[in-house]
């Protein structure tokens, strides 16, 4: 029985991970959970699984489960994060928060001995190699769950060996596969929500839409399985079922495909060294009959160079990247820019502090870098109304 606490418990990857944990009673328990301000869905899942503590982040929501639910330790705030990720009752911890906020929890359940199911890809984004060198201290496992670095996992063993020459990510292409860069500059909210395979929260649907969340994975890649930028290679796969493949000196190409159900590469994470039976379906190549792949076009999705750049400078750039993307992509979901003004407000922020770079040292330069390239992505946005991160679901 693996003891759970999953952060992020009322977004698409908390939600479904709580569903594994319905189908494999035997092998699972939850002991805490962490959410936003679905109460709603909140209240139903501690009804279900009874974790010993939950965390939310308004001081008022707190108050209202604690009075609900006088039996279970309530928290709230940054610091309800932390103790929910280093539970004592934990021993895995799923990180399903979106965006920068789960970087500080996810070291702090790293540095409580806890095994990390790693959903919350900014974290290795922003501050990669101390989390990795964190990990390798304490001597704990972490596991990817986005499905490309969870089919790269299964096909590496861990970590490649000196046979592998490249790694291969796959993309969707997302709803704007096929648009001309014109057409795409003037989406709306709800065309760029609209994934043709995947069922996301709205900042990873927009990701997907400009191919920034492809970006993120690159740099995510890099640090799990110590790849140099150059030779991780991106291709358009529209029918989401192969997921990743390596490229061996040799000329062999390994994939790894499955059905585009993330439950599979949470259960894989949840269950590792062990395979579960999954809840889905098993993939039919006879009737999916065809499998499509071809470059990204860097001209429409400027996202992925940005996101090259930001890795091969190092340093505090990722983080500036990704600080100016939660901006820009929030921006635009709530109506407030357009759609080809995120990678351009992007690019800005990371032009302006390519002259003040600075190798990473700590969590907390990590954290002020964010603060401070939000502020740059604001005023590059013209609006000054919030610094509040993206919505999780």
């Amino acid at each position: 029985m693996k003891r759970l606490a999953v952060l992020g418990s009322t977004g698409s990857i908390g939600t479904s991970t709580l569903d594994l944990v319905r189908t494999h009673p035997d092998r699972f328990r939850v002991v805490a959970l962490a959410a936003g301000g679905n109460l709603d869905l909140l209240g139903r899942q501690i009804d279900e699984h009874r974790p010993a503590m939950v965390s939310v982040t308004a001081d008022g929501d707190a108050e209202l489960l604690a009075a609900e639910f006088p039996e279970i330790e309530i928290a709230a705030g940054p610091d309800g994060l932390e103790r929910v990720a280093t539970h004592e009752m934990a021993e895995m911890v799923v990180t399903a928060l979106v965006g920068a906020a789960g970087l500080p929890p996810t070291m702090a359940a790293i540095g409580a001995r806890k095994d990390i199911a790693l959903a919350n890809k900014e974290t290795l984004v922003i501050a990669g190699d101390l989390v990795m060198a964190a990990a390798a201290t304490a001597g704990v496992r972490l596991l990817p769950v986005d499905s490309e670095h969870a089919a790269l996992h299964q096909l590496l063993g861990g970590r490649p060996g000196a046979a592998v020459a490249r790694l291969i990510l796959t993309a969707s292409g997302g709803p704007f596969r096929s648009w001309k860069r014109s057409r795409m500059e003037r989406a709306t909210v709800d065309e760029a929500l609209d994934h043709p395979t995947w069922r996301m929260g709205p900042k990873i649907s927009v990701d997907s839409a400009t191919m920034m969340n492809k970006g993120l994975e690159i740099i995510e890649a890099h640090h799990l399985f110590a790849m140099p930028e150059d030779r991780i290679d991106v291709v358009i796969h529209p029918q989401s079922l192969v997921h990743s493949l390596v490229a061996h000196t040799d000329g062999t190409l390994i994939a790894q495909l499955s059905v585009n159900d993330m439950r599979l590469p949470i259960l894989y994470a949840l269950g590792w060294p062990d395979r579960l039976d999954p809840p889905v379906e098993t993939l039919d190549l006879a009737a999916v009959g065809r499998l499509d792949f071809s470059p990204p076009d860097p001209d429409r999705f400027p996202a992925l160079d940005l996101a090259r750049a930001a890795l091969r400078a190092g340093g505090e750039m990722p983080a500036v990247l990704n600080a100016a993307n939660e901006v820009a992509v929030a921006t635009f979901l709530r109506g407030h820019c357009p759609f080809g003004r995120i990678a351009a407000t992007i690019d800005a922020v990371m032009n302006t502090w390519s002259n003040r770079n600075h190798p990473l040292v700590s969590i907390e330069q990590a954290m002020a870098t964010d603060a401070e390239a939000r502020r740059m992505a604001i005023t590059a946005l013209g609006n000054t109304t919030t610094l509040s991160r993206v919505p999780s679901s």
